[in-house]
């Protein structure tokens, strides 16, 4: 048995969650909660590219933005 995670020739969606952090997910899988699609039924091939274009910055959405709030925070060096 193929892993579904692993069939080239199988469909798939790139799914994003609220922290902006994507994922492969076979098409005929329902989609888990928290997570929406941003391409549906493409090949594995279109999807990965997709997902390697696109997240260039792996750290989750709540991380940078209090790694933002903490360099705003502090004081301007000299």
């Amino acid at each position: 048995m193929t892993n579904p995670f692993e069939d080239e020739d199988g469909r798939y969606h790139v799914l994003i969650n609220a922290e902006e952090q994507y994922s492969l997910w076979p098409a005929f899988a329902e989609i888990p909660a928290g997570w929406s699609a941003v391409i549906e039924n493409s090949s594995r091939r279109e999807c990965l590219d997709y997902i390697d274009e696109t997240w260039t910055d792996m750290r989750p959405k709540s991380l940078v933005r209090a790694m933002a709030a903490a360099a705003d925070a502090r004081p301007a060096q000299a």
